[in-house]
């Protein structure tokens, strides 16, 4: 049985067959758009410029997993369309273990690539060398920040993404120690190119 936090409406996936239903990019799609508000197969389907028929296979997976359900049934021209919602406002994804995907990064970012508006768009990689304390307090400062992009949020606005990842690289033991630094050369190092020994990231660059 799927377990519902009344407080905060998550649903949180589970089950084998939840977990397939979110694992497909035109679902995940299909329930961005549902994201908006309650929407018909045939909305769902222009929004997304795909076949009604893909539409409807979709819609129709996500409603056996219990993920979206019809929320209102209207007659046009003599036809009942039926509109879908999800069924709850947020949606949680298990840890996955070692080894298996990430659903919502995957699809986070097949979203960002397919992005057209690259004028409006920032991606950033940082590497740096902390503690335990400092990331703590600065996973807490993300946090907040994500809250206050929440509330900016107003209906009939363009829509955007904010794909977020702070971690330890899996390939590096927390609190190994920093490998030490190379001397600076004539042809290399801060000394010779004038730069600061740690630029600040830009947007699109990795920097270490």
């Amino acid at each position: 049985m799927t377990e519902r936090d009344p407080s905060e409406d998550v649903l949180q996936i589970e089950t084998d067959q939840q977990l397939h239903a979110v694992g497909s990019l035109p679902r995940h799609r299909v329930l961005r758009v549902l994201r908006d508000g309650p929407a018909t197969i045939t909305q769902i389907a222009e929004r997304l410029g795909i076949a009604k028929g893909s539409s409807n296979y979709h819609v129709k997976v996500l409603a056996k997993a219990g993920i979206v359900h019809v929320v209102d049934t209207r007659r046009v021209r003599g036809v009942t369309e039926q509109y879908y919602a999800i069924a709850a406002k947020a949606i949680k994804l298990p840890e996955p273990g070692a080894g298996e995907p990430e659903h919502l990064v995957r699809h986070a970012l097949a979203d960002m690539e397919a992005a057209t508006a690259r004028d409006q768009r920032t991606v950033m990689l940082k590497h740096v060398r902390i503690g335990r304390a400092a990331f703590e307090e600065f996973e807490e400062r993300l946090e907040s920040l994500v809250r206050e992009l929440a509330a900016l949020s107003t209906p009939g606005e363009a829509p955007a993404d904010l794909l977020l990842a702070f971690y330890r690289p899996g390939d590096t033991a927390p609190g190994a120690p920093a490998p030490a630094p190379a001397a600076p050369t004539a042809s290399t190092g801060p000394a010779a190119t004038g730069e600061p020994a740690d630029r600040a990231t830009e947007k699109g660059t990795d920097t270490p």
